[in-house]
């Protein structure tokens, strides 16, 4: 990665669900998923279908190119809304498909989706990482690591999903530096993904420090922000619950950027959170309670970036 490359895209890869619902396989290892038995399947299946249109909606009205691909109804993939696990998509035209902790997310990854971007971009290079599910080494793209791309630099939290030694493998070939840490919630468990704690932008970070409990690594990460001109935005336990680290800053074709959220993460930012991510970016938000209840994943979780160059 160099200095020449951005940090946001006006590209953004959606995947529109046909069977959405509660995932017993990653229930275990994800906090931030529920489900109390009140609705049925097909009920929720229905309001995150709506909920997805009316985010791309949003996203679309606001000038961002949103590609939706349609998820298959056979084989039934659950989690099939949040495609910026399995793979990512890199400006010098790499796509890097990765190793999924759960066995039914695998099924997620399509060659058929990766065929039809071709079309319209340019993809030199391909980096496929799934051999590593038969060890048990897991890394979930854009979930696990948090890429600063104009610095090089990949943030990761590790966890049961997160294994080390991949993230090492991937900034290898990627040309970048691992920067590790350990993230925990307030019950004392592994976050399970860094895209919930922290959300980076081209000029600053939102950050629940609070989580970082070894201090050395949270030197780490605050002398790398310093570093590379991040002003800190700081939230809380609570609000990275309510989903306020899972953002993703995007841009339009105009070039202006916005900082993407859902609803609930929205109202979770208190006034002077708002006004220091304003000073830096717009705020774009969307509803989307089922899909953050049942599938334990909020507004950046569902959009994978394309970086590749276009044709």
């Amino acid at each position: 990665m160099s200095k020449n490359t951005a940090q946001t895209t006006p590209h953004i890869l959606m995947v529109r669900p046909a069977n959405f619902g509660f995932n017993d396989e990653t229930a275990a290892s994800n906090a931030f998923q529920s489900d109390d038995g009140s609705l049925g399947h097909e009920e929720i299946s229905r309001l995150a279908v709506a909920e997805f249109d009316a985010f791309v909606e949003k996203l679309r009205s606001a000038g961002v190119d949103v590609i939706v691909a349609q998820d298959t109804v056979r084989p039934l993939k659950p989690d099939a809304v949040f495609p910026n696990n399995w793979v990512t998509f890199h400006e010098d035209g790499t796509v890097v498909t990765y190793p999924m902790y759960a066995p039914v997310r695998r099924l997620e990854r399509r060659a058929d989706i990766l065929l039809d971007l071709q079309a319209r971009f340019r993809v030199n290079r391909k980096i496929q990482l799934e051999e590593y599910e038969n060890i048990e080494h897991f890394l979930e793209g854009t979930g696990s690591m948090i890429i600063d791309r104009p610095n090089g630099l990949v943030y990761a939290c590790l966890s049961p999903r997160t294994t080390r030694s991949l993230l090492e493998r991937f900034c290898a070939q990627m040309d970048c530096e691992p920067v590790a840490f350990h993230a925990i919630d307030a019950a004392g468990v592994e976050i399970y993904h860094t895209n919930v704690m922290m959300a980076l932008g081209e000029t600053f970070v939102v950050i629940c420090l609070d989580t970082v409990t070894d201090e050395t690594e949270q030197a780490l990460l605050l002398q790398k922000f310093a570093l590379t001109g991040k002003e800190i935005i700081e939230i809380s336990p609570e609000q990275m619950m309510a989903f306020a680290g899972n953002m993703l800053q995007v841009r339009n074709r105009k070039g202006e950027t916005y900082l993407v959220m859902s609803e609930q993460a929205y109202r979770s930012l208190n006034a002077r959170q708002v006004s220091q991510i304003m000073r830096h970016t717009n705020i774009l938000y969307s509803p989307i309670p089922t899909i953050e209840t049942y599938g334990g994943g909020s507004a950046r979780c569902m959009m994978a970036e394309v970086f590749l160059p276009e044709k």
